[in-house]
C-alpha cells in the first residue's frame, strides 16, 4: 500500500512539473519576443517595472524565467539594475497569483482545458494557435495532477507510518526550509513545490508550521537557479540574481522565528487548510516587496560595490580594442574599431568552420558552441556600431568618414553572416542530427568544397578591408560568378543522384539544397567588402540610394552607400 501511494505521489509530481513546462514553453513560443520587447520598453521607473514583473510572471508562470530574461538584459546594459530588481520583486508577487488561482478547487476545468488544448494543437493551422493549445494542455495537466495528488494522499492520511515519517522529516522548521529549498532548486519552480506542499498540508501530513517553512524554502530555492545559470565570468552580470537571493534570505531570516504566530493568524482569517500555503506565499512576497521597493537605489549601489564590473579576456563578447580615451582622435579610434571588426571576422570564420563540421559529422556539441559564438558576434556588432557612431559625432574628413562607413558596413554584414550560420545552418544541422541522416559521399564532398570556397573568400574579404587592395577586390567580385556555377553544378549532380534512386540523397535532398542556398547568401554578404575598395579607386560608379535595406534586412548585404546618410553633415573639407 505504501509503495503504491509513493508511486502515485511521484507520478502526480512529475505530471505537475510537465504541465508547468508545457505552459511555460507554449507562452514563450507564442509571445516570447513580444514579452521581451515589452520588458525592454516599460522599464522606465521602479513602480512600472514592478507591475510589469507581476504581469509577465503571471503569464510565464515562472519567476525563474523572468529572472533569466532580465539577467540577459542587465548584462547587455539594456536595462538598469534598479528597474530590473523591481521587476524581480514583481515577479515574486506574480507567482503568488498563479498559486492563488490553483489553490481553489478547479479540477472540473481540467477536462475542458485538455480537450480544447488537444484540438487546438492538432487542428490549428497557425503556429500561435498550436502554442495556445499547448498552454491549455499544460494547465489541464496541472489541475489534473493536483486532483491526483489529493486523491493519492487520501488513503494514506490515517496511516501512522506515513504520518510519523513526514513528522520526522519536517519536525524542525529549519530542516523543512532546507528541504523546500532543495525541492524548488531541483524542480526549477517554486510554484510546483508550493502546490505539492499545499497538497501535503491539505492531507494533514504536515503541520501548519512545516507548511510555512517549506514555502519559505521554495522561495529561497527558486532564487538559486538564475544565479547558477548565469554563465558569465563577469561578477557584474550576477548582480541581479544575487540581489534577488539576498531578498529571499532576508525574508527567511525575518519570517522563520514568526512561523507559528503567522500560521495561527492566517488560519484565523482563512481556515481552509488547502489555502494555507498559498496565503502565506502571497503574504511573504508582498511584505518583501514593500520592504525592498523604496531602498532599491541604495541596494543597487551596494550590489555594484560587492560585484564590480570585471572584463574577462576569455569572454568573446567583450570588446578588446574599443578604448574610450582615443575618441578625440578619429583616425586612431577608427583603427581600433577596425581591429575589433577584424576580431569579429575571426569569430565568424571559426563559426563557419564549426558549422560545416557539425553538419557533416552530426556533432550536437558544436551546434551549441556556434550558437554561443553568435551571441558574442551580436554583442561585438552592437559595441562596434555604437562606438563608430560616437566617433562620428565629431568632425571627420572625407577619408575618415569613408573609413567609418567601411567599418560599419563590414560589422553589419558579419553580424548577418553570424545570424545565417546560427539561425539557418545550425537549424538544418539540428534537423539532420535529430533524424540521424547522412549525406552521400559525393554530396558531402560537394558541400565541403562549396564551403571551402566561401570560407577562403571570407578571409580574402578581411584582407581587402585591411589593405584596400583593388586587385583582390576585383577577384572577390569575380568569385560571385564562380559560386553561381558551383551551386548550379552541385544542384545538377544532386538531381542526378536522385534520379538514380540513392536513398541517402533522397533523405537529405531538402537539407542539401538549403545548405547550398545559405552558403550562397553568406557569400553575397562577404562580397560586399569589395565595393569599398573599388569605389575608393574610382572603379565603382553606381547611383547612390537611400539607406534602408541593409540596416534591417539580413537577406541583403549592407553596402557603403547605404550608410552614407549616417555621416551626412559630419564631414569637413
Amino acid at each position: 500500500m505504501g509503495v503504491k501511494v509513493l508511486l502515485d505521489l511521484l507520478g502526480g509530481v512529475a505530471l505537475l512539473l510537465w504541465g508547468l513546462h508545457m505552459v511555460h514553453s507554449g507562452i514563450v513560443r507564442a509571445f516570447g519576443s513580444r514579452i521581451r520587447r515589452f520588458l525592454s520598453l516599460i522599464l522606465q521607473n521602479r513602480y512600472r517595472a514592478f507591475a510589469a514583473g507581476v504581469g509577465v510572471t503571471a503569464i510565464l508562470q515562472s519567476s525563474t524565467a523572468t529572472a533569466l530574461m532580465l539577467s540577459s538584459f542587465t548584462a547587455s546594459g539594456l536595462v538598469g539594475l534598479v528597474p530590473a530588481l523591481a521587476v524581480l520583486l514583481g515577479a515574486n508577487v506574480g507567482t503568488t497569483l498563479i498559486v492563488q488561482l490553483l489553490s481553489f478547487d478547479s479540477s472540473a476545468f481540467a477536462p475542458v482545458l485538455l480537450i480544447f488544448g488537444v484540438a487546438a494543437f492538432k487542428r490549428g493551422t497557425r503556429t500561435i494557435v498550436k502554442d495556445v493549445g499547448r498552454v491549455a494542455v499544460g494547465l489541464g495537466l496541472m489541475l489534473l495532477s493536483l486532483h491526483l495528488l489529493l486523491d493519492s494522499l487520501a488513503p494514506a492520511e490515517h496511516a501512522p507510518v506515513a504520518r510519523q515519517l513526514f513528522a520526522a522529516v519536517t519536525g524542525e522548521p529549519v530542516l523543512a526550509l532546507l528541504i523546500g529549498t532543495v525541492m524548488a532548486w531541483a524542480a526549477h519552480s517554486s510554484v510546483a513545490t508550493i502546490l505539492l506542499t499545499m497538497s501535503l498540508g491539505a492531507a494533514n501530513f504536515l503541520t501548519p508550521v512545516a507548511v510555512l517553512a517549506l514555502v519559505l524554502g521554495a522561495n529561497l530555492g527558486s532564487a538559486l537557479n538564475p544565479l547558477m545559470e548565469t554563465g558569465s565570468l563577469n561578477p557584474a552580470h550576477r548582480r541581479l540574481p544575487v540581489g534577488n537571493l539576498i531578498n529571499r534570505i532576508v525574508g527567511c531570516i525575518l519570517f522563520l522565528p514568526l512561523l507559528d504566530p503567522t500560521a495561527r493568524l492566517i488560519q484565523s482569517i482563512d481556515p481552509n487548510p488547502v489555502r494555507l500555503a498559498a496565503d502565506f506565499h502571497a503574504l511573504f512576497n508582498i511584505v518583501m516587496a514593500l520592504l525592498f521597493i523604496l531602498p532599491l537605489a541604495r541596494f543597487a549601489r551596494l550590489l555594484e560595490r560587492m560585484l564590480p564590473d570585471v572584463k574577462s579576456s576569455s569572454d568573446l563578447s567583450v570588446p578588446l580594442y574599443l578604448g574610450e580615451s582615443v575618441n578625440d582622435t578619429p583616425s586612431v579610434a577608427l583603427a581600433c574599431a577596425a581591429r575589433e571588426t577584424l576580431r569579429m571576422g575571426d569569430i565568424v570564420d571559426s563559426m563557419l568552420e564549426q558549422a560545416m563540421t557539425a553538419i557533416v559529422t552530426n556533432d550536437r556539441k558544436l551546434v551549441t558552441e556556434v550558437s554561443q559564438k553568435d551571441n558574442a558576434v551580436d554583442g561585438l556588432h552592437e559595441a562596434v556600431k555604437l562606438y563608430v557612431i560616437n566617433v562620428t559625432h565629431g568632425p571627420l574628413d572625407e577619408a575618415e568618414a569613408r573609413r567609418a562607413l567601411e567599418v560599419l558596413s563590414l560589422a553589419i554584414n558579419l553580424e548577418h553572416i553570424g545570424d545565417i550560420i546560427d539561425k539557418n545552418l545550425m537549424e538544418l544541422a539540428s534537423k539532420k542530427i535529430k533524424r540521424q541522416l547522412h549525406f552521400s559521399a559525393e554530396g558531402a564532398r560537394e558541400l565541403q568544397e562549396f564551403h571551402r570556397v566561401v570560407r577562403d573568400n571570407l578571409r580574402l574579404a578581411m584582407t581587402i578591408f585591411l589593405s584596400g587592395d583593388v586587385k583582390s577586390a576585383r577577384h572577390l567580385l569575380q568569385e560571385k560568378a564562380r559560386i553561381r556555377e558551383m551551386e548550379f553544378a552541385a544542384a545538377e549532380n544532386h538531381i542526378a543522384r536522385l534520379k538514380e534512386g540513392r536513398i541517402d540523397s533522397m533523405e537529405t535532398s531538402t537539407l542539401h539544397i538549403d545548405i547550398l542556398r545559405d552558403l550562397k547568401r553568406i557569400h553575397s554578404h562577404i562580397c560586399s567588402a569589395a565595393y569599398a575598395a573599388l569605389e575608393t579607386a574610382g572603379e565603382l560608379n553606381r547611383p547612390r540610394r537611400q539607406p534602408t535595406p541593409g540596416w534591417a534586412n539580413p537577406q541583403q548585404p549592407f553596402t557603403v552607400h547605404e550608410g552614407e546618410a549616417v555621416l551626412k553633415g559630419k564631414t569637413r573639407a
